[in-house]
């Protein structure tokens, strides 16, 4: 047993030793010296709250747009904090402010006079009634943009993006900005692997067990927006090296009983139905949501490879097709109960159950020098039938206290989720001319059954203090307990069947997390900060029952963060942020068992790796506009331990895959994110994303070194006509990139959506094409000293969706400018 401490270097041996942190910390410097002595140049505040009218909770992200009373042109906006809270700046004058919150009646406020000396005005706390009309009933309000921008977090819609209709969680995530999905499942954030995938801001059963992969499960009509937090504070885990990915379901607290209903079809096939209902009386609120889908995946894939030996090339060339139908169900269901306006009481329960039938073709062909000298075929095939029943309970409860901004929260959840897989293997052999080669045929199995059992509990406490600082703090402990029964065997000659060798084992993983932060911030003029820290205790045990192989390992770390934001004339902002982060290897990571569906490729994790860590800094701008949003940032990683996957090949050409840890990687890059509303008949979305990457993998091997130059690009413009019908246009891009063993090639994507409104606006149609032009293949070439392979892999070829959506008691909002006196 070992405890494993970290010393922090100052932050001027750390400037000292990266330019670009001197950079940031100049920049600080200035920013905070300006703060102080900054002249207002004629701009006042106005400040407010916005709160729901029959929970008495902020509404977070709320829109609060300011307008000349005079001629109602469009001044200056803000978005609603975590707080409900807002302030805005303008000039002395007279104004009115409209407010708006998705699922709420819009509120126009009376005149507000501006004055100096009545400044920083106060506007008052706003309560927003849900909107509880019939379509034809409702008044027009503005609709949510598809992408909303701040600077600590970026909030995507899901519902507005037509192309995902009838996908899944994976589908939605390949086309947010910032994010990346390869053909394997394994998401990345800004070109980083180590990312934090939450669900409703908590751990979920869906990605414990197959990690990132598991959220094909997860139906992309259930959920509701997807928020992305590239530097978190000491709040969040300091899981995820580049940041967290918090994926939110779908959940209405609208009074009376309102809901809305998908049917989906598609090919290949796709065939699901999905139901998000909604009760609402009074004190009490009831939810429920259910998906349904049948999914046939087909996938195919091909590899070439070299293997040099003996001053001799071996040429072997491998092609596979596969296809996975899947039958999934999930149902997820819940109570609000509101004692009073200050203490609510949620309990929830998800279900979850997937049954998979999974069937591989592989063929191997091997070749002499060249690939004109056949010498021998390999054909393998996988039959495997999989079953996932996983649980979720959850209980919270938030009591809100008299002063603005103070409360308690609590959560308490337990995560009981299980996977067994049956797996037959068969394999032939046969000569050139594909005739007997007189080696025996194969039937293998490969029996392995998972468990996972986690008790998380979280508390979080707010107290604001004087008159725009606030304190934070909050306590977390997490107990983890994995199991893998795993055994692989073959048949013999007489009938019966024998365990392989080195194959069969029973690997425990028992992983216990505890943390207490501690957040203060405050504003001064302009210049707002908040400093955090993060402590948190690790254990984790390794234990293989076999051969007693028992692993043990603790250690304790900090985590600080820092956040500072200047607010700059004219709508803009900035924010240079810091914080401290850390890639726990995971259960997949340090599992030794190797997968079997491939008889010469195999993957595995690695029992003797070790966490990572990051430095992250980020500067960021933001400018509001009225038609739109664009923010830019700049970014910074220094790691220590990368973890990366590295591939070696035996002399055989056999390779082996697992997680090492690398000894640093340094990256830097600029992000630029827009929303933007040219006519009202027109939208776009777009994001631009270009990094370094500079990783040293000397300490393993002198050639594992890698400085890449990359970049990617996402688009989509939607189009209104005849004011029912969109057309969407989304295209994506992704550069090629170096890794420290070879290189990745580019991706290119286009899709393609149409939608129109029907049943006097209850319902819409919608029709899309994902990857149209079937180009989303991930091609990459691996060198060794002893090897060459290229590998050309499609998860997922074109697919066509068909869904209808009905709408029981809810708006479909179409946007429209306020005309005073309209509400």
């Amino acid at each position: 047993m070992r405890l494993i401490t970290t010393a922090y270097p100052s932050p001027y041996q750390h400037a000292q030793n990266y330019p670009f942190l001197s950079l940031i910390i100049v920049v600080v410097w200035l920013l905070a010296g300006h703060s102080l002595q900054a002249q207002d140049n004629g701009k006042l505040k106005l400040s407010g709250k916005v709160l729901d009218a029959q929970a008495n909770t902020p509404l977070v992200y709320s829109n609060v747009r300011l307008f000349r009373q005079a001629d109602s042109s469009f001044v200056t906006g803000a978005v609603t904090n975590e707080s409900g809270d807002f302030v805005l700046d303008a000039v002395a004058g007279n104004y009115y402010a409209l407010l708006e919150s998705m699922g709420y009646k819009a509120q126009k406020t009376s005149a507000i006079e501006l004055t100096r000396e009545g400044s920083p005005h106060s506007m008052g706390t706003f309560r927003l009634l849900p909107s509880t009309n019939t379509l034809s009933e409702v008044i027009v309000q503005g609709e949510k943009s598809t992408m909303e921008l701040a600077l600590d977090k970026k909030i995507f819609n899901v519902g507005k993006d037509l192309a995902n209709r009838g996908g899944t969680a994976v589908d939605v995530l390949q086309n947010v900005p910032s994010v990346a999905v390869d053909g394997e499942g394994n998401v990345s954030l800004r070109g980083s692997g180590s990312v934090r995938i939450l669900i409703d801001g908590k751990p979920s059963g869906l990605v414990s067990l197959k990690g990132s992969g598991g959220l094909q499960q997860l139906q992309g009509s259930s959920i509701e927006r997807i928020e992305i937090i590239t530097n978190p504070s000491a709040r969040y885990e300091a899981e995820g090296m580049g940041g967290i990915i918090n994926i939110v379901l779908k959940k209405e607290r609208k009074e009376g009983i309102n809901g809305s209903f998908d049917v989906i079809t598609g090919y290949p096939g796709n065939f699901g139905l999905a139901a998000n209902v909604n009760y609402r009386r009074k004190n009490l609120n009831f939810f429920v949501n259910y998906t349904n889908s049948y999914r046939n995946t087909p996938g195919r894939s091909t590899q070439y490879q070299e293997l040099y030996r003996n001053d001799s090339t071996f040429i072997s060339q491998q092609s596979s097709t596969n296809r996975l139908k899947g039958l999934n169900n999930n149902a997820r269901a819940g109570i609000d109960y509101f004692f009073n306006p200050n203490n609510v009481l949620t309990g929830s329960y998800t279900w979850r159950l997937s049954k998979g039938k999974r069937f591989a073709d592989i063929q191997y062909l091997d070749y002499g020098a060249n690939t004109n000298i056949l010498q021998r075929i390999t054909n393998r095939q996988q039959d495997e039938t999989e079953t996932e029943p996983n649980s979720e309970y959850a209980l919270s409860y938030k009591r809100t206290f008299a002063g603005k901004g103070h409360e308690l929260t609590t959560d308490v959840r337990y995560l009981d989720n299980w996977e067994s897989s049956n797996q037959y293997f068969t394999q032939q052999t046969l000569r050139q001319d594909g005739g007997a080669s007189g080696i025996r045929d194969v039937l293998q199995q490969s029996l392995n059954d998972e468990t996972e059992k986690q008790f998380l509990l979280q508390v979080d406490y707010v107290r604001p203090f004087g008159k725009e600082g606030k304190l934070e703090a909050g306590l977390r402990s997490s107990f983890r307990d994995m199991t893998n029964d795993y055994t692989v065997r073959e048949q013999v000659q007489d009938g019966g069947w024998r365990a392989l060798p080195g194959l069969t084992n029973n690997f425990l993983y028992e992983e216990n997390i505890h943390a207490m932060y501690g957040i203060m911030g405050n504003k001064v003029r302009k210049f707002s900060y908040q400093m955090g820290l993060r402590a948190e205790w690790t254990g984790v045990t390794t234990t293989l029952k076999q051969t007693n192989d028992i692993n043990p390992r603790q250690y304790a770390n900090l985590f600080p963060s820092v956040h500072m934001t200047y607010d700059l004339p004219r709508q803009h902002a900035l924010q240079i942020s810091f914080s401290r982060r850390v890639r726990r290897p995971q259960y997949n990571d340090l599992s030794p068992f190797m997968t079997f569906s491939d008889s010469r490729n195999f993957f595995s994790g690695n029992p003797d790796l070790n966490p990572e860590f990051t430095n992250s800094f980020d500067l960021g701008h933001i400018k509001y506009m009225g038609k739109g949003s664009f923010s830019s940032s700049v970014y910074y990683r220094y790691t220590t331990g990368k973890i990366i996957r590295i591939r070696r090949v035996d002399e055989r050409g056999f390779s082996t895959t697992r997680p090492e840890n690398l000894a640093t990687e340094n990256s830097y890059g600029a992000e630029f994110t827009s929303s933007y509303a040219p006519y009202p008949w027109w939208k776009v979305d777009g994001s631009l994303n270009f990094f370094r990457a500079m990783t040293n993998g000397s300490n393993l091997d002198a050639s594992y070194q890698s400085d890449t130059y990359s970049w990617f690009a996402r688009t989509t413009s939607r189009f209104t006509f005849w004011k029912s019908t969109d057309l969407q246009l989304r295209g994506n891009y992704e550069a090629p990139q170096q890794t420290p063993q070879g290189r990745r090639r580019a991706i290119a994507t286009l899709d393609l959506s149409i939608s129109r409104d029907v049943l006097k606006n209850n319902g819409t149609l919608t029709l899309n094409v994902l990857d149209v032009f079937n180009s989303r293949r991930f091609r990459t070439i691996t060198e060794g000293a002893n090897f060459y392979t290229e590998n050309n892999s499609q998860g997922r070829l074109r697919q066509i969706n068909l869904t209808f959506n009905y709408r029981l008691r809810q708006a479909k909002k179409k946007a429209k400018d306020p005309v005073d006196g309209e509400f």
